[in-house]
């Protein structure tokens, strides 16, 4: 005996197109959607009486982005999420992780160029941020790109021009 659901309806997971939103990773409700590894929910705006959205990244405890969110038709609950609200979402809050690391980045990588008898180098300074023991590499690099020196300097160094042509005058040996 055939089950006659099977026979009259296939199965989406052989169909590459059928809609993802069968998809046990996606969930498409008013208030919740889940799709391509970001969650958007809409939550109670703590602040007043209006509602908020939040923007979850698969795998991050907190929210890349926090905003405001419009009220539905009845003035009381919140409008329910759509395909073209939620695209609009990802792309901000994936344009806010992008600033976050490009900023991080700007934080933990420093360089700076220096006139030598021998030439131009340039000194990078690299923070490595351990949770244990952070420290920060200080590099010489020549005019092709070839490293000169390295040392490990305390995580708080400071590289200064007058730093780097210092380190470079004594021979690129250990820094303090």
């Amino acid at each position: 005996m055939t089950n006659a659901s099977s026979a009259t309806s296939p199965d989406d997971s052989l169909d590459p197109t059928a809609d993802d939103a069968h998809s046990p990773d996606v969930i498409q409700e008013p208030r919740l959607w889940h799709k391509d590894g970001w969650m958007a929910r809409v939550i109670k705006n703590e602040d007043d009486d209006g509602w908020a959205v939040e923007m979850i990244k698969d795998g991050e405890p907190e929210p890349a982005l926090v905003g405001p969110w419009t009220m539905g038709r009845d003035k009381k609950n919140p409008k329910p999420l759509d395909t073209s609200a939620f695209n609009t979402l990802v792309k901000t809050a994936s344009e806010v992780l992008r600033r976050h690391e490009q900023q991080l980045r700007a934080l933990m990588h420093k360089r700076l160029g220096v006139r030598t008898d021998d030439g131009d180098i340039d000194v990078t300074l690299d923070i490595v941020p351990d949770e244990y023991e952070p420290y920060a590499v200080l590099t010489a690099l020549d005019a092709f790109g070839e490293q000169i020196a390295q040392v490990r300097v305390a995580p708080n160094f400071k590289l200064t021009k007058a730093r780097a042509e210092s380190w470079a005058e004594g021979g690129f040996g250990r820094i303090e």
